[in-house]
């Protein structure tokens, strides 16, 4: 059997729910690269590539400690992907957390064993 392809990570090293998925995926045996959004950014690229695939909705974490510490102006201008995807530019913490490319080039925003296993046997 060959090792798996390779899978991106993205999130912050102290989240709790990046620490669960990053060990479930070592459980796995899993070959995760881990991209740290306070030391890495988010290059703009990245960003349009996750909305390509998955709602802004999705992915801008609104239940967060760096969405309530934004201003009441902005956060009530954050009304679609354009917006949205400023806000997340400008402030990386306001991704849901983790983000994951799988190694079929599928995303996924959080962590469920459920959707990693599934996406574990479709890449």
């Amino acid at each position: 059997m060959s090792a798996p392809a390779s899978i991106s990570l993205y999130g912050i090293p102290n989240c709790d729910t990046v620490k669960k998925a990053r060990q479930w995926l070592a459980g796995q045996g899993a070959a995760v690269q881990f991209h740290d959004f306070k030391k890495d950014g988010v290059p703009d690229a990245l960003i349009d590539g996750w909305l390509k695939q998955v709602d802004w909705e999705t992915l801008l974490n609104r239940k967060g400690t760096s969405w309530r510490g934004l201003d009441d102006a902005t956060k009530a201008g954050v009304t679609d992907a354009a917006s949205a995807r400023a806000v997340m530019q400008a402030q990386p913490s306001t991704i849901k957390r983790p983000v994951v490319r799988w190694a079929d080039g599928s995303v996924t925003v959080g962590f469920s064993e459920q959707v990693f296993a599934q996406a574990l046997r479709n890449g």
